[in-house]
């Protein structure tokens, strides 16, 4: 049988730094506490946002927003941030700009073709 236990010196923890805020933290916590696979930086980066208003260092979130209605949401990857704007274009029949971090935005539509702009 072996041991497949790492042990807390050979375990390599994420930090996360704001030069805004002028702190960095170590998610030595955030990762005992969530699931594999769950983000936890990506968590630690939207929650920072939720409290402070702004993003960590080095993240930028993709946008997606109605054209019509308020609705918008922010995202840390391309794949929720494409879905949430697609299904809102085919529920709503609205057009959704897509913002990415860096290039040229988007709109998705209601008919699921999308132009750059």
């Amino acid at each position: 049988m072996t041991d497949d236990t790492v042990s807390d010196e050979d375990r390599e923890v994420p930090t996360v730094s704001c030069e805004r805020c002028g702190r960095e933290w170590e998610l030595d916590r955030e990762v005992d506490d969530l699931d594999p696979g769950s983000h936890a930086i990506e968590q630690f980066a939207l929650d920072h946002e939720r409290h402070t208003g702004h993003y960590p260092d080095g993240v930028t979130p993709w946008i997606a927003r109605c054209d019509r209605c308020p609705d918008g949401e922010r995202f840390l990857a391309e794949r929720p941030a494409r879905r949430w704007a697609e299904t809102h274009a085919r529920h709503t029949r609205h057009d959704v700009r897509l913002e990415p971090p860096t290039g040229a935005a988007e709109t998705v539509s209601a008919e699921g073709t999308a132009d750059r702009s």
